[in-house]
């Protein structure tokens, strides 16, 4: 039963991840390199994070249980704003990157564009979050014991497994989000990011009343997936052309074929 509920677990917070990764990242040598140096820059945010709230712990009363969620809650805050302090940075360096790569290429144009450095990168800090975030989780849920014989609720492991997805998307999103608003200067847009960020979080302290978190944090996935899809340009039309497994003729083929010379017997 431990093993089912592990498999199961993982499978759905990291299934939509390493299915993206497999199909979108993996062949790309930059996207693969852009996904680990996205994970390297998290993990550093987080080590600055956990700093700040171990020295607030020591320097505070350990006995007044107020005052320590309190302090829970400023180091859930400070770790979010420099996730998207580090964010910003990353995007920095990957500019910075593209306008090298574009320098030496031959065509005088970068390999790989800006949005999708926005979608690995978001991906990049998604994944590593959800590990960081359910890995403990995940461990405990092979055994032994029995969740919820002593009163809790049962859904503890696939209510963490559902939050843990719904992270790794929303960072998706919101990295094509951020890219897009700092290459545009739109600083309303960075502020939503935050704010969002920020509200994801403090939904988590509501648990264990899973409705009162979950429905919330899964409404904001809904919503920012699709202000990320129509920032990278996407729309109706090009999802009905999708489904309907239609492509349009290759132009270039189609100019080669119309100067050509015909065939004289």
């Amino acid at each position: 039963m431990g093993a089912a509920v592990f498999f199961g677990c993982a499978g759905i917070a990291f299934g939509p991840a390493l299915a993206l990764v497999l199909l979108t990242v993996a062949a790309e040598p930059l996207r693969v390199i852009i996904l680990v140096a996205g994970a390297f820059f998290w993990l550093v945010s987080l080590l600055l994070a956990s700093l700040i709230w171990f020295v607030s712990v020591h320097l505070s009363d350990r006995e007044d249980a107020k005052l320590q969620y309190g302090l829970l809650i400023f180091g859930a805050a400070v770790s979010v704003l420099l996730q998207e302090a580090f964010r910003f940075a990353y995007f920095k360096l990957l500019k910075k990157a593209d306008e090298g790569l574009a320098t030496i290429s031959e065509d005088g144009r970068s390999p790989i564009s800006l949005k999708q450095m926005a979608y690995v990168s978001g991906l990049s800090f998604g994944i590593i979050s959800g590990v960081f975030s359910v890995i403990n989780i995940l461990a405990d849920s092979i055994g032994p014991g029995i969740v919820g014989i002593h009163g809790d609720s049962p859904y503890y492991f696939i209510t963490s497994a559902f939050l843990t997805m719904a992270v790794v998307l929303l960072h998706t999103f919101w990295g094509v989000i951020f890219f897009d608003a700092c290459e545009r200067r739109r600083y309303w847009c960075l502020g939503v990011v935050v704010a969002s960020h920020l509200a994801t979080s403090g939904l988590t302290f509501l648990n264990p009343w899973y409705e009162a978190s979950l429905v919330p944090i899964y409404i904001i996935t809904v919503c920012t997936g699709l202000w990320a899809f129509v920032t990278a340009g996407g729309s109706f039309h090009n999802v009905l052309k999708c489904l309907s497994c239609k492509q349009e003729a290759d132009s270039h083929v189609m100019m080669y074929s119309a100067l050509q010379v015909p065939f004289e017997e």
